[in-house]
């Protein structure tokens, strides 16, 4: 990952992320509630709540596929509350979603090249890449990052849903990205996989932070250095991962008595 790190540029001081007053309402059903929220640039965070409890409307907020109902939303300082995704996409916001979005008929590589094409200035060219294509290059340090080196001349059609996962982690962070948010990436995966989920994310450059929605405590406490449970559409509990694990307030509500 060292390679990739290299070529990401440093995200700076301050807050990459800060919701304040964020309000969603389908009709009269709130998802989101007053919704006041701050990630430090670089920072890791956990994002944890039960099914309803307004997480993945959070994402979708944040990318700008939902518009909030009320409140602000700023991107390393810059007001992006109203720009469309794609102008979000360009000031190095990334996302996974729960439901793969891949070419199956590609190969991993090609997958990826795509995903670095389609964010750069290049993106509408039609020539064929070169051998010394720096696109090309950037992809294939994308691919070893997520552990496909050995697989990245195969179909996408023929991987195991775990590596499938593992792609869409590498075209998440094609066009070197400022900050990520993954939606449940260990949803699925074996025991085996999930651990390679853990060492993958756990190689990220310090200054690319991110924040995981995960159902899987194991995966998601070992990962992030801070965490924020949601209930009801609204903000719950914020602390260290070992704080909200010991929280009795928490672990009657989503973690369950093996956390006890």
């Amino acid at each position: 990952m060292a390679a990739v790190g290299d070529r990401l540029s440093a995200a700076g001081a301050g807050n990459a992320l800060e919701l304040k007053g964020v309000d969603r309402y389908f009709g009269a059903l709130a998802a989101l509630a007053e919704v006041d929220l701050q990630v430090r640039a670089g920072e890791k965070r956990a994002v944890l709540g039960s099914n309803g409890a307004g997480k993945t409307t959070l994402f979708n907020c944040i990318t700008g596929d939902f518009q909030p109902s009320a409140g602000r939303i700023q991107f390393f300082g810059e007001d992006i509350t109203h720009y469309p995704p794609h102008e979000r996409i360009r000031r190095g916001l990334r996302r996974t979603y729960q439901i793969s979005l891949l070419f199956d008929g590609l190969s991993v590589l090609d997958n990826v090249y795509l995903a670095c094409r389609g964010v750069s200035r290049r993106r509408y060219s039609m020539l064929r890449p070169r051998r010394n294509d720096a696109l090309m290059h950037a992809a294939e340090e994308l691919v070893e990052a997520v552990h496909l080196t050995d697989i990245s001349d195969q179909m996408v059609a023929q991987l195991s849903y775990g590596q499938q996962r593992q792609l869409e982690l590498s075209l998440a962070l094609a066009g070197a990205p400022r900050f990520v948010l993954f939606d449940e990436p260990a949803a699925g995966l074996s025991p085996t996989e999930r651990s390679e989920l853990i060492e993958i994310l756990q190689s990220f450059p310090e200054h690319m932070g991110f924040i995981i929605i995960e159902h899987d405590m194991d995966v998601a406490l070992r990962v992030v250095e801070s965490v924020t449970v949601m209930h009801n559409g609204r903000i719950f509990k914020e602390g260290s991962p070992e704080e909200i694990e010991s929280d009795r307030q928490v672990q009657e509500l989503y973690l369950g008595d093996r956390h006890g």
